[in-house]
């Protein structure tokens, strides 16, 4: 989930920027520092806003720059767990597809995307069913529900989140529509025969 968030944190301002000590240079010291990172109790820092507050600068032994406290608004990525989302697939494995959800990626892995017996065709990179024309590759739009999450803040590309497509009302975007258009057929079927 995307939350604005406000946050307090420190940046280190370089000798040849102490004459410029403004909201936009620590901004961009912001911006260089965190955007991009993840963090186990905010997720991941996708933009800092705005700047609100900068503190008194410090000196610390042995560093050339000065050190200042800022308070700032950034937009972050939490997925929070039971979550449905919408993303794109990014690869397609054996073991299943990886989805772009925000500035992360979740696996959907082969036994949560259909009932149905998928395997990997290596040739057209992506997953196809044996007893339907079904496909799920490179590029398809899904919908899937977050079931694990495990944040790795020092190295955010080794953070896992789990998805799951089984669910009513989950799968591929196309296969969502497929169904609702038959849906609609049967009503329409209905209606006539009363």
């Amino acid at each position: 989930m995307y939350k604005r968030v406000r946050l307090t944190d420190t940046v280190e301002v370089p000798p040849k920027h102490l004459a410029d000590v403004s909201n936009e240079r620590v901004k961009a010291l912001l911006q260089d520092k965190l955007e991009g990172r993840m963090d186990e109790d905010v997720g991941s820092v996708v933009s800092v806003i705005d700047v609100h507050d900068i503190g008194e600068g410090a000196v610390l032994p042995n560093r050339p720059g000065v050190y200042y406290e800022a308070e700032f608004d950034a937009l972050t990525y939490d997925p929070d767990m039971q979550e449905v989302i919408d993303g794109t697939v990014v690869e397609t494995v054996e073991f299943g597809a990886f989805v772009g959800i925000g500035p992360v990626d979740g696996l959907l892995h082969v036994s949560q995307i259909t009932d149905e017996y998928l395997t990997f065709d290596g040739a057209n990179q992506q997953l196809a069913s044996s007893d339907s024309d079904k496909t799920l590759g490179v590029d398809d739009a899904v919908r899937a529900r977050i079931v694990t999450k495990s944040i790795d803040e020092r190295n955010p590309r080794d953070s896992k989140i789990g998805l799951t497509a089984k669910q009513p009302g989950l799968g591929k975007h196309e296969w969502l529509e497929s169904e609702q258009r038959r849906r609609e057929q049967q009503g329409e079927s209905v209606e006539e025969a009363n």
